[in-house]
């Protein structure tokens, strides 16, 4: 029984002195030990009740405007909108930034590719979030994670769409079924920032903002592009002292341009930008961020967009609870010729905590399986 009724007579000193407490409170600033210790629900006779409801189809039907259906939910590394969790560097490494996930037959049919901006909309509101195509999402079923918001992105709050309908006995949101479409959201450019201070691109139609380890990390995208990105570049990362360092290249062919502003040969930010969302990892550049100094083979990656050694790229993070990412468990799959999630836990212990990463695991094994047969 969700009774906090004993709370409503605090006043706001003794609410802001008040420990952590159990529901239901019943009295005031006094919590319940352990609910239903006694064996008894709260009604008189100490019997639960059971309400039977008949079945009701959503109240919104697709359609061909809308012909998709938008469910919601929370995912693996984050909870709610992200005000304790989102400020953990190691959980923002798995999925730094919101996405919709769909189909790939039906990403096809509306011209859509995976990794690029889309816009979902429904009748009650849009959102623009990169489209993933994982394999888990049925037919005309596409799925948004409830978690960000304006702090974390500049149009992702999937709460705007989701229609208003709710039960009519628990009022509870029909927040799975929305009819919804999937559209190109077109720009001329993608990019990312990583810096150890916040920043504001105010030329990007589209951000979302993630804590990394000493970093923070920016995706951006824009329609104004600049013939000569270094003003734009110096500027946006605060480049101003003159004894520090510059790293920039740009090739006018491919519009591709990169930058780094260091002091004492300490990176303090890096941006990368280019007309296609195939950017640089992330990972091995968050990675540098921990050194006191960097050394002529980092300071030449920067530029190249890579490691000098492709073993430093540990890759996205899979197994958030020890930081194992992605290329390392390729790695050891294809060194050690592993088959199981268990044989990937004693090599690198992923997995062997939450267990949430094991689906993840056993995808990648399936995939690693079928490049070695081909």
């Amino acid at each position: 029984m969700f009774n906090l009724g004993g709370l409503k007579e605090l006043s706001a000193a003794e609410f802001d002195q008040l420990e952590p407490i159990q529901w239901p409170v019943l009295s005031k600033g006094q919590g319940t030990t352990r609910v239903f210790a006694d064996s008894k629900f709260a009604f008189s006779d100490g019997k639960a009740r059971f309400v039977a409801t008949k079945p009701l189809r959503p109240k919104h039907s697709t359609n061909d405007e809308y012909p998709l259906v938008l469910n919601t939910g929370r995912m693996r590394d984050q909870w709610h909108t992200m005000t304790r969790t989102g400020k953990a560097a190691r959980l923002n490494n798995h999925t730094p930034e919101p996405f919709v996930d769909m189909h790939p037959q039906d990403a096809l049919l509306y011209g859509v590719r995976e990794g690029e901006l889309v816009r979902v909309s429904t009748r009650w509101g849009s959102m623009v979030v990169r489209l993933r195509c994982s394999g888990e999402m049925p037919r005309r079923m596409v799925f948004v994670p409830i978690h960000w918001n304006g702090v974390f992105s500049s149009d992702a709050r999937v709460g705007a769409l989701v229609n208003p309908v709710v039960d009519p006995i628990s009022g509870e949101p029909e927040l799975k079924h929305t009819p919804a479409r999937v559209s190109a959201f077109v720009v001329s450019w993608q990019g990312f920032v990583l810096s150890r201070r916040s920043i504001t691109v105010k030329d990007a139609v589209w951000w979302t903002q993630a804590q990394g380890e000493q970093f923070v990390r920016h995706e951006v995208a824009g329609r104004r592009t600049h013939a000569d990105w270094s003003p734009w570049a110096h500027k946006l990362l605060g480049a101003t002292d003159p004894s520090s360092d510059f790293l920039e290249y740009f090739d006018v062919g491919t519009r591709v341009y990169r930058a780094a502003y260091l002091i004492d040969n300490r990176i303090e930010a890096c941006v990368y930008v280019s007309p296609r969302p195939d950017l640089p990892s992330r990972s091995w550049l968050a990675g540098l961020f921990a050194k006191a100094t960097l050394s002529n083979a980092d300071r030449a990656g920067l530029l190249a967009g890579h490691a000098a050694d492709a073993a430093a790229d540990t890759g996205v993070t899979v197994c958030s609870c020890f930081g194992v990412g992605r290329n390392t468990i390729c790695a050891a799959i294809k060194k050690h010729g592993l088959s199981t999630p268990q044989q990937i836990g004693q090599q690198l212990k992923a997995g062997t905590n939450c267990g949430s990463c094991i689906p993840e695991l056993k995808a990648i094994l399936l995939e690693q399986a079928s490049v070695g047969a081909a």
